[in-house]
């Protein structure tokens, strides 16, 4: 079965603030990335359908590829929606619910730094435009530190929300930090979400968890020649096994830091975000 690079971006623009900056690409570097996917002979398809195809769903393309964009940057509707409509491609776009800009009001709140973040209008503009608006929880916090009913508000809430905003269902979610866990994967399945996606940096298959979709992420520093290999099929395993014991022990280390008051893996002391593949 071929295996399926499920891209992750954040934002794109050419002047980031700082904390995010490790994991923004230009518009310039995002066009040439784009070239690259239509060169390699590849079909981008909506994630929909790649959850579809997990599903045992319409087979997938021979070789096709998803795009998703994670937190819901102001600039992916002036930098990206236009490249993506110009082509004529399906996109994701996570909204972190807490983080975005409501009409003649502030934010209701999020763990995220500032940066310009999606207004509610333009959400429902991309919607319109056919781009899967998807939930990435109301505050943006490591979900697998989280107590169980906290964990139930931020997806449940987020949830809600979108479908109130959009007057329809939505269904593809997106941990955020890639942080989940059983527990956390249960929760958000049984919240009516029905794909989760992941980091991992890892390629897809139509035969993995539709909770745990593996995502490659594409940061500042992601070498054309590194890309170049994912369109290809390579430079990343495939369907990694379950969960590391180094991922677990990081887990663990986690919450007993924000049971202390300390947490960790969010926006460092330097002002960068740190986000983590598992």
């Amino acid at each position: 079965m071929s295996a399926v690079p499920v891209f992750l971006y954040h934002s794109v623009t050419s002047d980031p603030p700082p904390w995010i900056a490790p994991y923004t690409v230009t518009p310039r570097a995002f066009t040439e990335q784009l070239d690259r996917i239509a060169d390699a002979g590849l079909t981008i398809i909506p994630l929909r359908r790649l959850v579809a195809a997990i599903r045992g769903g319409p087979a997938l393309p021979a070789r096709c590829a998803v795009l998703t964009f994670d937190d819901g940057f102001a600039d992916f509707y002036w930098s990206v929606a236009p490249l993506l409509t110009e082509r004529a491609l399906p996109a994701t776009v996570f909204i972190t619910t807490g983080a975005v800009h409501p009409p003649g009001g502030a934010p209701e709140g999020s763990l995220l730094p500032p940066a310009a973040m999606l207004s509610w209008r333009q959400i429902a503009t991309l919607d319109a435009l056919g781009i899967e608006i998807g939930g990435h929880t109301v505050t943006h916090p490591q979900l697998d530190a989280l107590p169980a009913q906290r964990v139930w508000h931020e997806v449940v809430d987020c949830k809600r929300r979108l479908e109130d905003a959009l007057n329809h269902a939505v269904y593809a979610f997106a941990y955020p930090h890639g942080y989940s866990s059983n527990a956390v994967r249960r929760t958000v399945r049984e919240a009516g979400w029905t794909s989760a996606c992941a980091v991992r940096n890892a390629l897809a298959t139509a035969d993995r968890d539709p909770m745990r979709i593996p995502r490659l992420m594409v940061r500042a520093d992601t070498r054309p020649e590194l890309f170049t290999q994912w369109v290809r099929g390579g430079g990343a395993p495939v369907n990694p096994a379950g969960e590391s014991f180094r991922t677990t022990g990081w887990r663990l280390y986690r919450r007993t830091r924000a049971l202390l008051g300390r947490p960790v893996g969010g926006p460092s002391e330097s002002g960068t975000l740190s986000r983590e593949s598992g």
